[in-house]
């Protein structure tokens, strides 16, 4: 599965399981680091433990690696390393807070229409 590809299908799966404002950014050109970000808020802690468990198990159903996870016990800001994708879930307050969209405003976003 193409980078692009596991970024769409990691932001269904958070829709799936009810996250809000899933973005996915397009940053291959602008750092190393990673081709894409997915950002999704969740309304709690728990949520986004959940959120972040269940990206776990769908990943590991299409095969794809988890690198490293951060921030999962707190839940405030989960920063889950697939590689090529980098997902982001954050409680709502520290989304607004730190604000990735701002600071990676030149990233392309790519157009998401989930169905139900």
């Amino acid at each position: 599965m193409e980078s692009r590809e596991q970024a769409i299908c990691f932001a269904e799966a958070l829709y799936d399981k009810k996250a809000s404002d899933i973005e996915v950014l397009d940053i291959g050109a602008l750092t190393i680091i990673a081709d894409y970000f997915v950002i999704a808020s969740a309304t709690s802690q728990l949520q986004a433990q959940a959120l972040a468990d269940a990206l776990t198990g769908k990943a590991a159903e299409a095969g794809i690696d988890l690198l490293r996870v951060e921030g999962l016990r707190e839940g405030t800001w989960v920063l889950m390393d697939f590689g090529t994708v980098v997902v982001h879930i954050f409680k709502k307050d520290i989304r607004e807070f730190y604000g990735l969209e701002r600071l990676w405003a030149d990233a392309e976003r790519i157009p998401l229409t989930f169905t139900e």
